[in-house]
């Protein structure tokens, strides 16, 4: 990817149903790889343009008008290949799908310029795509520095166009394992808009005057005394979605300081959640459509070892104190 002078074009149809959205709304949907900070640049840099006419950001669409967004290759310095370890579950000329580890921010960003997956990506992986610029080589979605798990990456523009695709269409099957307080209901469905909190710019929230529609939904749920571990279906792809929806069901995330997850004081038997250094989630299983051949995967990711010994900690203690005739 570097020395590359040529951009990456992208023609995009408004659809009678994203009629009247705005420019760069309606980019940052269509394309979610590009950051909405990116979007703008390009904008302003005349790289996007609305029936072969420069365009503003804030330009009001209508079905059928066509769209073409020119994201230049990357040029420059590019973040620098690190060694870190990563494990890679799948690769092939197309994509990679790697298993993130807690702890690992996805990409650059202020304060993280090293250390982070593009660094490790760029020395295990030969070939990213350009799309996402050159911060993001080949990062078609992302997870949050302390969920680990399951993310597909691209490996050229062509894949990387397909696969954002699919997240935007809805078409990609994304499970996460969560330990979460309490014990929701099993095919209980959370469905309230997400966007930035009015009060705490820093965190999101269901009461944001902008949020934007978000799904998840509760797949299994197995109770561990005060806590339940929990499979969730996400149907949407908000940041810090799993989190918010669970907190504000009253159901928030275990080690999690951000959306109510820590207690000061823990429940009988619920003592192993204190080993917990970040939120309990998992991103463990992924499905989509190959870009190229169009063939169905699916990919798994056992709980990593610091989730899994609070897990098992926890079970043995919730069947001690069962044994016993507590906690019914």
């Amino acid at each position: 990817m570097t020395g590359r002078a040529s951009s990456a074009d992208t023609h995009l149809t408004v659809s009678p149903t994203e009629a009247g959205m705005r420019l760069d709304l309606f980019v940052a949907a269509r394309l979610p790889a590009l950051s909405r900070s990116h979007i703008q640049r390009l904008i302003k840099a005349g790289d996007v343009r609305v029936a072969d006419k420069a365009g503003k950001p804030s330009l009001p669409l209508a079905a059928g008008t066509h769209v073409a967004v020119s994201v230049p290759a990357p040029t420059g310095a590019l973040p620098r290949p690190e060694a870190l370890p990563l494990t890679i579950v799948f690769d092939d000329p197309d994509l990679t799908v790697v298993d993130k580890p807690a702890g690992m921010v996805v990409h650059p960003a202020a304060g993280h310029a090293t250390g982070t997956l593009v660094n490790a990506l760029l020395h295990h992986v030969r070939g990213l795509s350009g799309i996402g610029g050159v911060e993001r080589p080949g990062i078609v979605h992302r997870l949050d520095r302390g969920t680990s798990g399951l993310m597909v990456i691209a490996k050229n523009d062509q894949s990387h166009r397909r696969l954002a695709a699919q997240f935007h269409d809805r078409t990609v099957t994304k499970e996460y394992l969560a330990l979460v307080w309490g014990r929701p209901e099993p095919g209980s469905v959370m469905n309230q808009p997400i966007g930035r909190d009015p009060r705490h710019r820093q965190r999101m929230s269901v009461r944001s005057p902008r949020g934007r529609e978000a799904l998840t939904t509760v797949v299994s749920v197995q109770p561990c005394g005060s806590v339940s571990l929990v499979r969730l279906r996400i149907g949407t792809g908000r940041t810090h979605q799993i989190r918010v929806h669970m907190m504000a069901a009253g159901f928030p995330v275990a080690g999690d300081p951000v959306y109510g997850g820590v207690r000061a004081r823990l429940p009988p038997g619920a003592a192993a959640v204190a080993r917990l250094t970040r939120p309990f989630l998992h991103a463990a299983h992924l499905a989509f459509s190959h870009p190229v051949t169009g063939r169905a995967l699916a990919f798994d990711a056992p709980l990593p070892a610091d989730l899994q010994i609070v897990l098992d900690e926890l079970t043995r203690t919730s069947r001690a104190r069962l044994g016993k005739g507590e906690g019914r």
